[in-house]
This record gives structure tokens, sequence and C-alpha cells, in this order.
């Protein structure tokens, strides 16, 4: 299987693929790239695609939201991908903010935290709908005293699960590699 490179806004993102991927997808060859949020990520998008040589590697584009219009955002990294000739990038974007897939699967949080009252949270209305959360990261500070966005994906990484998660955007980030995975399966058994 060809490889995958992740161009990512931020540190925790790379710690949550790190431990999320190799546990989803045992045969994946990945690669996460690391930016200095989200004007570094969108002025090397274009900088990337273009020069990137290698062979059969796909790309993915992972953005936070961050209470913006997600169809908006999502069109225009796509327009810079196609301008770069990489039409086929798959761009997802995390609504609101990465912790709002951890809030989306509570008893991930309460083992990742040892705090049995965190899995009490998604009965509250205000969690209900993980991705509809506004600044999920100030929301975990909250119950979570000492939370940090890298150490707390760290902690996390190995508890999400598909079958549990309730944030929709954590799942079409999911549907997504599960398509790329196959198109690069197919495309190397041709």
């Amino acid at each position: 299987m060809n490889r995958i490179v992740f161009l990512l806004e931020e540190p925790s993102m790379r710690e949550l693929l790190d431990g999320l991927l190799p546990r989803l997808y045992p045969e994946l060859d990945f690669q996460c790239l690391v930016h200095e949020g989200k004007n570094d990520l969108e002025r090397s998008i274009p900088r990337k695609l273009k020069g990137w040589k290698e062979p059969g590697v796909r790309f993915v584009v992972l953005r936070d939201n961050d209470g913006g219009d997600c169809l908006l955002l999502k069109q225009r990294l796509m327009q810079l991908c196609k301008a770069a000739n990489r039409p086929d990038t798959i761009v997802r974007i995390v609504c609101q903010e990465l912790e709002a897939w951890y809030l989306g699967e509570p008893d991930a949080l309460a083992e990742a935290f040892e705090n049995e009252r965190l899995r009490g949270i998604g009965r509250q209305a205000r969690f209900r709908v993980p991705d509809a959360v506004q600044q999920p990261s100030e929301a975990l500070r909250r119950l979570v005293p000492g939370f940090r966005k890298v150490s707390g994906a760290k902690a996390i990484a190995g508890l999400l699960t598909r079958e549990r998660n309730s944030s929709k955007s954590f799942q079409v980030l999911l549907s997504g590699l599960d398509r790329l995975c196959a198109e690069l399966a197919d495309g190397a058994s041709k």
C-alpha cells in the first residue's frame, strides 16, 4: 500500500493520529507533517503538494473549524489542493476543535483521565452533540483540571473507537480514510 501524508494544523493532531491510526488501520503507512497553526498550514499546502515527488502518495489535510463556516473553509482548502494539482487530496474539518472528538466518547475520556464522573457527560444536553460544543478544549479544561492539548491527545489516542464515538466529524474522517485505504489497496493489487 502507498503512503498517506497528513498535513496537520497542530502537534496534538499528530499525537492523536500516531496513537489512533495504527490500531484502526494496522497496514497503513502514514506520515504526519505538523504546522504552526492554521495560517502556516494554509500557506504550506500549495508548496508541499506541488513539491512532493514520491509516486503514489496521497494527502489528507486536517484542520480545526474553530467556529467558522465548515463548508466555506473546506471549499477554500480544496481550492488550494486543486491549484497544486492534487485534487484527490482529502480535506477534513474537525468541528469545532479536536477535543470535540474526545467529548464524543465519554468512556474513553473517563479512562484516559481516570475520572469516572466523565462517563456521564454524554447524558448532559450540552455534550450530546460534541461537534456543536463551542470551544471544546475549554470545556475539557473545566472537566479535567490541568488538561493540556498534546498530553491529552496522547492520553486518549489509544482509547477512541469507531463504534462508540458520537462525533460526526470524527466519523467523517474515518469514512474518508476507509475509502482512501480501499483505493490504495485496489491500486496496489493492479
